[in-house]
């Protein structure tokens, strides 16, 4: 693996360090792999999805995310966009590395490099005191999505001039609960950023809506896509899970069920595993979008929380529908269900997916049907346990309304006798409860993670 000497400076991707003059200029790790792989395909013009998919190929990102990057990259080689001496931004397509004189030289030989330099060298008649013009920058109200991106910028600056500093003389002047919004959120993305504390500071709360809405903006679309994935993954695996009960229910000895039964239970399922799916793939997907911090704890508690309003919502209407239509009452479940199973999900995510950081995690390959393994078995615990605890899932609600009512096809007894009980009971309900969970997991996790093809 060789090391790149362009300019005054030399990259060295074996030991990932970029040095200027002898001066380690300091890069997040997403953001040196983007500089060595613009320096590796130097001359050409790489397109944005080819970034995407090389440098954050396990996680999604909006194009802002890309923006900032190039910006990042741009300041710790000193280039200027509108001038550019290495990066060049190609309209409509994505980016170039345009320096030609770059050298490639053996990376086995010493790098001597020194204490590293967290500020940006002053240059020209620049003012000595640079944290005042950047704060002003910084506290104004924003006006357009460019002059967003300009006070975003102005953040990263302060960062590598000083967190500490900039936070104390930004004090409480006005607009200072969206600027410690900001601050917070760019930390993330500069090399030796320091903390931005809200718990004890003034105006916490204001900023922490700040924080979220400006984070559910940038990820707006993205959780939306997720979101939608999630629901697609349950509604199919509640249809396939549907249909292979149909099946089996109409072709077990015994059974009165005809094939009719199948697009039904298809039906049911798919509804279902939608409805789940969305509940708690919103939940996984807008915690994933405004949390960087405690992630496990977050996600998980987002799940349950969307797990359980989309149970509630169910179990409300169809406890009202069979009642005001049908006229049967049934013990349906839903909201502790949906909390329980919600918050399985979120734990087998986050089990699956704690290496992963940057983003909404979208693993590829064996990687992802690991996720969604992971995921399933997780689900399909918690619906055991709760079968074992009495609580009815799809399957059990399902025979519990057929038994009320006259004539149906619907009841499972055919199939607990195939286990080896007389009816449908604690056995049977457990083996199908664990199975559904399971299969929801499974197809949750997969619509989750799928990525865009953009």
């Amino acid at each position: 693996m060789p090391r790149y000497r362009f300019n005054e400076f030399i990259l060295s991707p074996r030991r990932r360090v970029l040095v200027r003059n002898g001066r380690e200029q300091p890069l997040i790790p997403r953001y040196f792999d983007l500089l060595v792989f613009l320096v590796e395909r130097r001359g050409e013009a790489v397109h944005r999805r080819e970034i995407f998919d090389r440098v954050w190929g396990d996680v999604v990102v909006s194009d802002s995310a890309l923006s900032q990057a190039i910006r990042t990259v741009r300041r710790a080689l000193g280039d200027d966009s509108r001038e550019s001496r290495y990066v060049r931004t190609v309209s409509r397509h994505g980016y170039r590395f345009v320096y030609a004189e770059v050298l490639e030289e053996d990376d086995a030989t010493e790098l001597l490099v020194a204490a590293v330099e967290t500020a940006p060298d002053i240059q020209g008649d620049e003012p000595a005191d640079r944290f005042e013009p950047l704060l002003e920058r910084l506290t104004r109200a924003p006006a357009g999505t460019t002059d967003e991106e300009d006070r975003r910028e102005a953040a990263e600056l302060l960062h590598t001039l000083g967190t500490a500093e900039a936070l104390r003389r930004l004090g409480t002047r006005p607009g200072h609960a969206r600027a410690r919004a900001l601050l917070r959120d760019s930390r993330w993305e500069i090399a030796g950023a320091g903390t931005v504390p809200f718990a004890g500071q003034p105006g916490a709360l204001a900023a922490t809506r700040e924080l979220v809405a400006l984070r559910l903006r940038r990820a707006a679309s993205v959780a939306a896509t997720r979101w939608a994935g999630a629901s697609l993954g349950g509604g199919v695996a509640g249809a396939a899970a549907g249909v292979v009960g149909g099946i089996l229910l109409a072709s077990v000895p015994g059974s009165e069920a005809s094939l009719a039964v199948v697009p039904v239970l298809a039906l049911l399922g798919g509804g279902c595993g939608a409805a789940g799916g969305a509940g708690v793939g919103a939940g996984l997907a807008v915690a994933e979008s405004i949390v960087r911090a405690r992630r496990a704890a977050v996600l998980i508690a987002g799940a349950a929380v969307g797990g359980g309003l989309a149970g509630l919502a169910a179990q409300w209407l169809g406890r009202w529908s069979l009642e005001a239509i049908v006229g049967v009452t049934v013990e349906v479940g839903g909201g502790l269900e949906g909390v329980v199973i919600g918050a399985a999900a979120g734990l087998g995510y986050i089990a699956a997916t704690s290496h992963i950081e940057g983003g909404p995690a979208s693993p590829r390959g064996r990687r992802r049907l690991a996720a969604a393994g992971m995921t399933a078995l997780a689900c399909g615990l918690a619906a055991l346990a709760l079968t074992l605890a009495g609580r009815p899932l799809v399957g059990a609600t399902i025979h519990a309304i057929a038994q009320q009512s006259r004539g149906s096809q619907a009841t499972l007894a055919p199939l607990g006798r195939l286990i080896g009980e007389p009816d449908f009971g604690p056995r049977s309900a457990a083996i199908l409860g664990t199975g559904e969970g399971a299969v929801f997991g499974f197809g949750l996790a997969l619509g989750l993670t799928r990525r865009p093809k953009s």
